[in-house]
Formats: C-alpha cells, sequence, structure tokens
C-alpha cells in the first residue's frame, strides 16, 4: 500500500530529473507538463477500484471550481500579446521620459503596476507590459534596476491580490468557500 501511494510521487520526481539532465535549460518548454500527466494518470490507474468514482468526482468537481480562473488566464495572455504586438509598450516609454522625474519615479512605478495589475487581475502580464516599459524609463532616468523591478513586483502583486479579476484570487476564494468581495476585503490587511 505505501509503495503504491509513492509510485507516482517517484516517477514524477525520476521522470523529472531525466527531463531536466536531457533538455537542460529547455526543460520548462513544456515537457515537464507531460510529465505531470503522466503521474496523474499513473495516479488514477493505482487508485483502488472501489474509489475510482469518487477520484473522477474529485477531478470533474476541481476543474468546474478552476474553470473561471482558466479563462482569466487566457484572457490575460491575449492582452500581454496584444500590448507587445500593437507598440504600446515603446509609447509608454516615450511618455514616461516627459511625465517623471527620478525623484517620483519609484512611487509612481509601483502605484502604476498596481493600478494596470488590478484591473488586469494579472501580476505576471503587468511586469511583462507595463513593467517592461517602467524598467526602461527608469534606467533612462539613472535609478538602479533592482529598486525599479521591487517597485515594479511590489505594485504588481498588490494589484494582483486585490482584483476581483485575479485567476488567483478568485480560485482561492473559491477553493476555501468564501464570497470573493469578503476574501479581497481580509486580504488588505496582509497584502
Amino acid at each position: 500500500p505505501m509503495l503504491r501511494a509513492l509510485t507516482p510521487l517517484l516517477f514524477l520526481v525520476a521522470a523529472l530529473v531525466v527531463n531536466v539532465h536531457v533538455y537542460g535549460d529547455r526543460s520548462l518548454e513544456g515537457s515537464n507538463q507531460l510529465i505531470l500527466l503522466a503521474a496523474a494518470g499513473i495516479a488514477a490507474l493505482l487508485a483502488p477500484k472501489d474509489r475510482t468514482t469518487q477520484l473522477w468526482h474529485g477531478i470533474q468537481g476541481t476543474i468546474s471550481d478552476s474553470t473561471k480562473a482558466i479563462l482569466i488566464l487566457l484572457m490575460v495572455g491575449a492582452l500581454a500579446g496584444t500590448w507587445m504586438v500593437s507598440g504600446i509598450i515603446p509609447t509608454l516609454i516615450g511618455y514616461g521620459l516627459k511625465l517623471f522625474t527620478p525623484g517620483s519615479f519609484l512611487l509612481a512605478a509601483a502605484v502604476l503596476s498596481a493600478a494596470v495589475s488590478l484591473a488586469t487581475g494579472s501580476s505576471w502580464s503587468t511586469s511583462a507590459t507595463v513593467g517592461i516599459a517602467l524598467m526602461g524609463i527608469g534606467q533612462s532616468l539613472g535609478l538602479s534596476p533592482g529598486w525599479i523591478a521591487g517597485a515594479v513586483v511590489s505594485g504588481a502583486y498588490f494589484g494582483d491580490k486585490m482584483s476581483p479579476v485575479s485567476d488567483t484570487t478568485n480560485i482561492a476564494a473559491t477553493m476555501a468557500g468564501a464570497e470573493l468581495t469578503d476574501h479581497i476585503r481580509h486580504m488588505i490587511w496582509t497584502s
């Protein structure tokens, strides 16, 4: 029974080690997801027959609960790609150099990142779009890249946690069985 329970985990660890050894830095390009699916398949095959129905009901419930977060992730990915292709990032750098001074830039970068992340629900997309523009502006103003990145990431994570369209905020509230607005209101104190 103990070996049966550990088999998927042992497979997962061994396959990930082999994957990193074979592909090196390229191992993050997709093969890890296949290994995770294979480990889940092994776990399903090794499940006791009398619990198989219960296992599949659990899988269906989890997928149903996380559908909203998956759709949000798809929309956010489309937004980030659109901003990059349409030239919004270079335009933001041009206007930012006219608007900001070195003394006000870090606070403005954190607030702007928070606002964009709050609107989009994604800290990663904010960092990948507005964050790149802010890095360019801040470095042109002579500021340290570490300070600029700290302001962008802090603002982006804060906005992401407070956003009602954030995938992580939605899925955390759903899995905890809490109302979304109550969840956000209570996170304000720690975020």
